[in-house]
């Protein structure tokens, strides 16, 4: 009988492309997937390690894991906490069979009776790994791998290590072999791809055009703002998907040095207008950190007037997160937690309130959506994964792009019916 495995995957749409690689790997040494974890003879959790609530929920996850498991069956764990953490989170948890970083092998011993041992973790690059066809109409792309930033509150290059492009070569071939009819170009800095590799800063421009020769859409996740050159906000639009994701993390300029990040909530509104002149239905997402060390009550009203004025699609907001080793870990004027949970609460329910309000303008409106899964679909104004859907009728073919009208919203979700014809097929 072949052995089994089970990947378990936490945190952000990068370590999900690890994940298909590892499971890629595995399945051409022969191993299947198993249907459940407590099915499988190996389990391997691709932890996460941004922030202290994410490294709970990889530990939670990985307990979890570990009293489900069936007896015999090995569990390893991998990704950023592993990267970081190592042998002080394999004493920490001696119910780990292995704790193992990317590109570190790990070999262990298979069940008693199995014959060999398991190798989990490969010892090359994940980058240059093969991956399953994509099991959705969309799958995600890395670009790159690391980080040659310096921002203050962020650990990751000090365990992704510096930026590492792939060649447009490859990034092709993979996409021709996942099939999707979407797909989603990830990295930590995304517009940077290629500077690595001595391309010039603009190199994301023709990636950005060769695979949209490729899919019927293609999107942008984590872009710098200061790298939205004219060039690139004409790649995007000309995909048809108007759909910009910047990584803005504040407005305040003051507070914004101290984060060693550039720009200003003038430059950015500035931006961010001139992409609505050009395509007025162009869809926003952005992430801002409340609390950072020396956030005044100034910094946060600035910060809640910009999110009020610009009206952004789509936000994701995050208590500041002290991280060992970081520029801020070391930082004066601490805001205390209890004032940082009321910025993060006001914060909250401002963009909660946008957000829906945009949902709701959209009710009547007609738009091509792709069909995700049944009854479930997004139009370009909706990332997979991270933002809301569109209720459709479930008899749409999943993998079908359809012309639908919006007829109601719920929050941050959309229901809508299909026109006439129902769809185009996959």
């Amino acid at each position: 009988m072949p052995r089994t495995f089970w990947v378990e995957t936490l945190g952000c749409p990068k370590n999900q492309v690890d994940s298909d690689k590892l499971t890629g790997t595995m399945l051409a040494d022969g191993m299947v997937a198993a249907a459940a974890p407590e099915q499988a003879d190996l389990v391997v959790v691709n932890t996460c390690a941004f922030i202290e609530e994410a490294r709970t929920e990889s530990i939670d996850a990985v307990l979890a894991l570990s009293d489900a498991r069936r007896e015999g069956a090995r569990l390893v764990v991998t990704g950023c906490m592993a990267e970081r953490y190592g042998d002080e989170l394999a004493t920490a948890l001696p119910e780990v069979d292995a704790v193992a970083g990317f590109g570190v092998p790990v070999t262990i011993g298979a069940k008693p009776g199995s014959g060999g041992g398991l190798t989990v973790v490969p010892s090359f690059d994940l980058l240059e790994l093969p991956r399953p066809p994509a099991s959705a109409p969309w799958a995600y792309l890395k670009a790159a791998e690391g980080c040659d930033r310096n921002c203050g509150f962020c650990a990751i290059p000090s365990f992704r290590g510096k930026q590492r492009s792939r060649t447009l070569d490859d990034l092709l071939v993979e996409v021709d072999a996942l099939g999707a009819r979407e797909i989603v170009l990830v990295a930590q800095d995304l517009a940077a791809f290629g500077r690595d590799q001595g391309r010039g800063d603009r190199s994301i421009v023709p990636l950005v055009e060769a695979v949209a020769a490729r899919v019927d859409r293609v999107r942008l996740l984590y872009l710098y703002p200061s790298d939205l050159t004219d060039e690139l906000i004409d790649a995007v639009l000309a995909t048809g998907v108007a759909y910009f994701d910047l990584s803005l993390q504040h407005v305040s300029a003051p507070l914004l040095r101290r984060m060693r990040r550039w720009g200003d909530g003038d430059r950015f509104a500035r931006r961010i207008a001139e992409i609505r002149r050009r395509e007025p239905g162009a869809a926003f997402r952005s992430n801002f950190i409340v609390g950072y060390p020396g956030e005044t009550e100034a910094d946060h009203d600035a910060l809640l007037a910009f999110v009020a004025e610009v009206g952004l699609d789509w936000c994701g907001v995050f208590a500041y997160s002290r991280e060992e080793g970081t520029y801020a870990a070391d930082l004066d004027r601490t805001v205390p937690e209890g004032l940082m949970n009321e910025r993060l609460a006001e914060l909250r329910e401002l963009q909660d309130a946008i957000t829906a309000s945009k949902r709701d303008e959209l009710i009547g409106t007609e738009v091509r959506v792709l069909v995700d899964a049944p009854g479930q679909a997004r139009s370009y104004r909706e990332a997979p994964e991270i933002d809301g859907i569109i209720a459709v009728p479930p008899d749409l073919a999943v993998g079908s792009f359809v012309d639908v009208r919006v007829i109601d919203a719920l929050g941050p979700d959309l229901v809508a019916v299909a026109l006439e014809p129902v769809g185009v097929a996959p």
